[in-house]
């Protein structure tokens, strides 16, 4: 860790050549305008400046604005601490031990504000602590606009922009991989991810998102790596998951995931399964993540509860198979192989009840959607999560886990009038075997021989 601060500029130095930095465009060399940013963004980086201080948009809002892309959100980078923006913004609160950030709040819109950061090799105990393995667990050193370029992960997302005067700053050569399509870390490669091994997933991430390639050094030690990301709260990694999975290009991010082997960390049991004989389970998760994607396209809510659902139901199927050959019947074998699944998988990536719950019943109502006699056919339509069980189950036929025959029953079902129903209904208890008065199945009369004279 001594010498990272020499390794990030010397690679930086490396990388731009003769590229002479930094590069400033003025207002008639790049397309971002005022009025693409958001009013509220404006009116914390005017209020900073009225303060005295700097105020400059950084990060993927202006990296988005550069590719012609409207961003979700918006941070500002300034030479304030975190004490002088919460004065001058009661509608602020600091967050964060690892690295301090305002969020300024403005309705339900969230502006973040953070200080330059500088050398975290010129901080106290108090202000940067880095563990053995070289991550940082805290870095509060605050430095100038230039350290706090250097100190940004990608070079893309290490342009600023002033308001004020309508010009692009560049201090590490992001224009240039912007051009070349490329993500790039700023400095050593190996020390950036050791300092945080959650930039692994971030370029991989940026990699999907902006259809981007990664720049061949940032790629070379990610394979190795990997295991790093065992280091990292589950609640965190939670967070990470969502950001990879959940934005329209899930498919492509797991496809990454899987080559640069950062799959296995965040869903080691998984893994396990596709690595066996069952071509089933990576159908399933690959067709759920292209489901995942087109509803994202078409702005329909998706939620994690599925996405967990699709993820671990290969790990949940294989316990449960397990079971039901110990003699466990269907419904106990299914809930405990959910329990131990879940239990697990905590200990990778935290799932908040409010998603593993939903969770567990999309998968309960795979065994309960086949049973259709009676009232019950109705009584699953009226079920909270009918919809994304049946969705699941349309999935796993999809897959070629189960034939395709109950979900174009219930298909139709849906959509049928109320006799249409009733006739669907009476064709599969004719199908069944019949039941007596107390809902058992009669059995077919014995033929005994008769009895024998004497």
């Amino acid at each position: 860790m001594a010498n990272l601060w020499t390794k990030i500029t010397s690679a930086v130095t490396r990388k731009t050549g003769s590229e002479k930095l930094p590069r400033i465009l003025s207002r008639d060399e790049h397309p971002v305008s005022r009025k693409h940013i958001s009013d509220s963004a404006l009116k914390v980086m005017h209020r900073l400046r009225s303060g005295g201080f700097d105020a400059f948009l950084v990060g993927g809002g202006v990296r988005d604005l550069m590719l012609g892309k409207q961003p979700k959100d918006f941070d500002i980078a300034t030479n304030a601490t975190p004490e002088d923006v919460r004065q001058l913004f009661r509608n602020s609160r600091i967050i964060g031990r690892r690295f301090k950030i305002v969020h300024v709040r403005f309705g339900r819109e969230i502006i973040e504000v953070t200080t330059y950061r500088g050398n975290h090799e010129d901080g106290n105990g108090k202000t940067a602590v880095a563990g053995e393995s070289g991550m940082l667990l805290r870095d509060n050193v605050y430095g100038t606009l230039e350290e706090d370029a250097v100190r940004r992960d990608f070079t893309v997302n290490a342009l600023y922009y002033c308001s004020e005067k309508f010009t692009v700053l560049d201090h590490v050569g992001g224009l240039s991989d912007l051009n070349k399509r490329e993500v790039r870390i700023i400095g050593d490669a190996a020390s950036r991810y050791q300092e945080d091994p959650v930039r692994m997933l971030r370029a991989v991430r940026f990699a999907a998102k902006l259809d981007f390639t990664l720049e061949a050094r940032t790629a070379a030690p990610l394979k190795k790596l990997a295991p790093l990301l065992e280091q990292i709260p589950a609640a965190r990694l939670f967070d990470e998951v969502l950001k990879l999975f959940m934005e329209g290009q899930a498919l492509r991010v797991y496809a990454l995931l899987k080559h640069y082997n950062l799959f296995r960390p965040l869903f080691p049991a998984t893994q396990a399964v596709l690595d066996g004989d069952d071509p089933s389970a990576a159908a399933l998760i690959e067709q759920g993540l292209v489901n995942t994607d087109t509803r994202i396209s078409q702005n329909k809510p998706v939620t994690p509860a599925f996405l967990f659902a699709v993820m671990l139901w290969p790990v949940v199927r294989r316990e449960m198979a397990q079971l039901q050959a110990e003699g466990i019947p269907e419904i106990p074998a299914l809930h405990q192989a959910a329990q131990n699944c879940v239990s697990a998988q905590q200990q990778h990536t935290s799932i908040p009840k409010r998603f593993s719950m939903p969770m567990r019943d999309i998968w309960e109502l795979q065994l309960r959607l086949p049973r259709r006699t009676g009232r019950r056919a109705q009584e699953l339509l009226e079920h909270r999560y009918f919809r994304a069980g049946y969705d699941f189950l349309l999935l796993r036929e999809q897959a070629g886990e189960i034939p395709e025959e109950l979900g174009p029953w219930w298909t139709a079902f849906q959509e049928a009038d109320e006799e249409t129903r009733e006739g669907m209904q009476k064709k599969i208890a004719g199908d069944r075997p019949a039941r007596n008065n107390n809902g058992r199945r009669r059995r077919k009369p014995r033929h005994r021989n008769p009895p024998r004279s004497s």
